[in-house]
């Protein structure tokens, strides 16, 4: 049994970890300012005799004992981390410092949520690892894009100038229950727009790609590679199946019995054109790949946001098709 520090373990991805290493019967920190993460997204687990919920903002430094850290902590949807840019940069290098200097002192593995975001618009595809990207680093974007980058370089430094024990995870877009209602991205802005009757919004033509996984295989892959030793350079962990954005807004509307059309509106600044994995090294060296379809995943996803519009009271103007 381990004792493990999740930072944003309120949010999304981080209320799913927290549940499976719960399971495995670990001693779980949760620490989240619930700016994007909920308290109702562990409200399941409130009396749980392995779980600490801790109210902390990652910006401060805070002294605990751990073997672990998961770094999760950062908004991670366009709307969320743009809202205010100077605070997202702040939590990505002030926030990544400070929990390298705890794993420093205590001797504790960190695993970093790191994003395909460093990849900017990307002129290799699929995207390995290797690849340095190719980021607007003054573009309105560049508060995560590049604070994630040097949030990478400080993992690093780290490594190789005091032996902490890093580990770099680069997560492509990912969904599943627990996102929020305005969460901003693609997969959530779809259901909830296809439910409430609204009409389904894609900005340019829509044939911009993007690449989805499962919230329950990122997870086994964020574990895995925690528990890998010597693997300090980034790994790559998403789902190498490619969709157009009409694609996926044609699979909802599939999903969905909805009066909603789709909409088309202009293209924001710097929106990537292409984004895939390429999952070798996870092959390689976690034996992992996602084993959840988009359509599966789609049907564990779409009857949960159904059923948050009910808890908030916002009409469903549609039903279900499977």
């Amino acid at each position: 049994m381990a004792r493990i520090l999740i930072t944003g373990g309120a949010g999304f991805i981080g209320s799913h970890l927290v549940e499976y290493l719960l399971r495995q019967d670990h001693e779980i920190l949760c620490l989240d300012n619930y700016f994007t993460g909920s308290k109702a997204n562990l409200l399941h687990l409130r009396d749980h005799p392995r779980l600490e919920m801790i109210r902390h903002d990652v910006v401060n430094p805070i002294m605990l004992e751990v073997d672990q850290v998961y770094h999760l902590a950062c908004p991670a949807s366009p709307v969320h981390y743009q809202y205010n840019p100077v605070k997202t940069i702040k939590t990505n290098v002030l926030g990544t410092l400070n929990m390298l200097g705890l794993a420093k002192r205590v001797k504790a593995r960190i695993l970093l949520a790191s994003t395909s975001e460093v990849y900017g618009d990307p002129q290799v595809h699929p995207q390995p690892e290797w690849y340095w990207g190719n980021v607007n680093p003054i573009g309105i974007r560049s508060c995560y894009d590049e604070g994630k980058r040097v949030a990478e370089t400080l993992m690093m430094d780290y490594h190789r100038q005091n032996g902490v024990d890093t580990r770099i995870a680069r997560i492509f877009n990912t969904f599943g229950p627990r996102m929020a209602l305005n969460d901003g991205r693609v997969i959530s802005n779809f259901i909830v727009q296809a439910l409430t009757g609204q009409d389904i919004t894609i900005y340019g033509e829509g044939q911009q790609t993007r690449s989805f996984s499962y919230v329950s295989d990122l997870v086994e892959g964020l574990t895995r590679l925690m528990n890998r030793d010597g693997v300090f350079d980034p790994v790559n962990l998403g789902n190498p199946g490619e969709y157009t954005i009409i694609e996926l807004a044609e699979k909802v509307l599939e999903l969905i019995n909805t009066p909603s059309a789709i909409i088309h509106r202009e293209l924001p600044l710097d929106d990537p054109g292409r984004r895939r994995p390429d999952i070798t090294r996870a092959r390689e060296l976690l034996d992992w790949q996602p084993t959840v379809p988009l359509e599966a995943g789609l049907k564990e996803t779409i009857p949960y946001f159904a059923a948050r519009l009910k808890q908030e009271n916002i009409p469903v103007a549609a039903s279900l098709n499977f």
